[in-house]
């Protein structure tokens, strides 16, 4: 109010004060005792509707809309209350934002800052009460940026010392949580596996029809007609999750988990594991040999209806593209061929290297093998020649690694340099700077993908123990178990001992670059068959 004269006489005028509506936002990380009569997101409320009184005078009132996410992580924005606020704050029914701390609206520095952003273009104050702070003031936005930066540095370090935990955890076989797997149970105490004696006889039966199948699909298929289903297991407040029915992806995942016998995975590594083992080693490495056949040639084994013996292996020798199996009939005659799928696809000008016939080829591949089965001096020769081709791919992974490795450094610096010129952008330029981190960060999750992938190749580089004597005697025996294979028997054998094969139809020159985990792993089923 206030007083005005007229005709020399006080009176007193009234002025409205336009209402303040404020909403209040309450957020728990966990579901935790959220069934409870009176929980934390009750209290936070409770607290923010007795400051909002507090601010009457001001014409603060309280919404009656309760904005509530229990159970929800504050690293990210995917959150069904908070999306409803924003959702009425572009609608124009809030002026003012209310929690009790600043990291319930986001523990995330740039979240927080695009929410920030967000409400300033709208017109809406955002203020904490236990902090007592408001982004309607200079000084009050500064502080909140201190205290959101020092609140992310405490979620990071947080999640370094649980991860940290896990891992040792891990390192020591123990079982850190997760969904349990098929043929498992935790323990009650937790911390530990045990063995469910009928998921472990239905574990088995998968890997061994997969043997039989030799494909993923037409496994889960089986799988499914058969009436079996996933893991069915009781969350730790007793809801019942049932397993559902089987695909390619989930069981795959199945049958590469080495979880199954007896090691705890960590990354790449793996440790022995406290718990019992449910699958031989013997089976799962055939099983793992198999998946790798499958991926090299499209999961085709099972169909080579014309008997290709060098699919996956033969290379163009002009631009190293795949040749693949062409097969053609004239006259009622089958004529077989590869053929260069760069070719295939562009024409004939995308690649010189013309059509080969496949007897040729494949003839020219097993007398080659069987001419150094029979000659010590090529045996050391080709020896000596798979020694240096593993090196020469060592030193390039390594490379690759290193070089992915400082990428993600100068990466992860250009993101803290946007993150902090975002917080002082507007307009235009804040977007442009948005833009330019959403960029980086998506460049930055690729690399870190392909990272993941060198990792996997340098660790299976660096498994390779090539002893000649095994190189000499799988070239030696090859000319023994030649002839009594069958086709699909006889395309295995190449494509465990080939790596790659290339072949210049003009000088006749003949490459062969021999697999060195292959020819260990044909060695060791021939040792296997012999006792």
């Amino acid at each position: 109010m206030h007083r005005a004269l007229r005709n020399g006489r006080a009176r007193v005028v009234a002025t409205a004060t336009a209402p303040v509506r404020c909403a209040i936002y309450t957020r728990k990380s966990t579901d935790e005792g959220l069934d409870s009569d009176f929980n934390s997101l009750d209290a936070q409320r409770e607290l923010a509707e007795a400051y909002i009184t507090s601010q009457r005078h001001a014409g603060w009132v309280v919404l009656p809309e309760h904005y509530d996410d229990g159970g929800y992580t504050g690293a990210n924005t995917n959150r069904p209350a908070l999306q409803r606020l924003t959702a009425d704050v572009d609608a124009g029914k809030i002026d003012c934002v209310v929690v009790y701390r600043h990291d319930r609206i986001s523990r995330s520095m740039l979240d927080f800052l695009q929410l920030g952003r967000f409400l300033e273009d709208h017109g809406v104050a955002l203020v904490s009460v236990s902090e007592r702070f408001e982004t309607s003031t200079p000084h009050g936005e500064m502080a909140l940026n201190v205290s959101l930066a020092m609140a992310q540095c405490e979620r990071k370090v947080t999640a370094q010392r649980t991860r940290d935990k896990v891992h040792a955890a891990r390192r020591r076989g123990k079982w850190t949580g997760g969904t349990p797997r098929l043929g498992y149970d935790v323990a009650p105490e937790g911390g530990r596996l045990v063995v469910n004696r009928d998921e472990a006889a239905v574990v088995k039966a998968i890997f061994e029809l997969y043997i039989e199948k030799a494909s993923l699909v037409a496994t889960a298929e089986e799988l499914n007609r058969r009436g079996w289903r996933r893991k069915s297991w009781a969350t730790r407040d007793g809801k019942q999750r049932e397993g559902g029915s089987w695909d390619r992806v989930c069981l795959h995942r199945l049958l590469t988990d080495p979880l199954y016998v007896g090691l705890q995975k960590l990354g790449d590594e793996t440790f022995p594991g406290e718990h019992e083992p449910i699958v031989s080693k013997a089976l799962f490495q055939k099983v793992q040999d198999l998946l790798d056949e499958n991926r090299s040639n499209g999961g085709a084994t099972h169909r080579n209806r014309h008997g290709a013996l060098l699919r996956s292996i033969l290379r163009c020798p002009a631009c190293d593209a795949a040749m693949v199996h062409a097969p053609t009939k004239k006259g009622g005659r089958l004529y077989r061929y590869y053929r260069c799928t760069n070719g295939m696809r562009k024409g004939a000008d995308a690649c010189p290297t013309k059509s080969i016939a496949a007897d040729k080829i494949e003839a020219l591949v097993v007398d080659q093998i069987r001419r150094v089965g029979s000659d010590p001096e090529l045996q050391r020769e080709t020896f000596r020649r798979v020694l240096a081709e593993v090196a020469a791919k060592r030193r390039g992974v390594k490379a690759e690694a290193k070089r992915l490795t400082e990428q993600i450094a100068t990466a992860e610096t250009t993101v803290a340099k946007l993150v902090h010129t975002l917080a002082d952008a507007e307009g235009d330029a804040y977007r442009a700077v948005s833009n330019e981190l959403e960029k980086v960060q998506e460049n930055h999750r690729s690399v870190e993908a392909r990272l993941a992938e060198v990792r996997a190749e340098e660790a299976a580089l660096a498994s390779q123990d090539i002893d000649e004597a095994d190189v000499a005697r799988a070239l030696q025996e090859f000319d023994a178990i030649w002839e009594v294979l069958l086709t699909p028997e006889r395309e295995r054998v190449l494509q465990l001992l080939i790596e790659r094969v290339t072949y210049n139809r003009d000088t006749e020159e003949l490459r062969i670059d021999l697999s060195p985990a292959g020819i260990a792993t044909l060695q060791r089923e021939l040792d296997g068959e012999a006792s």
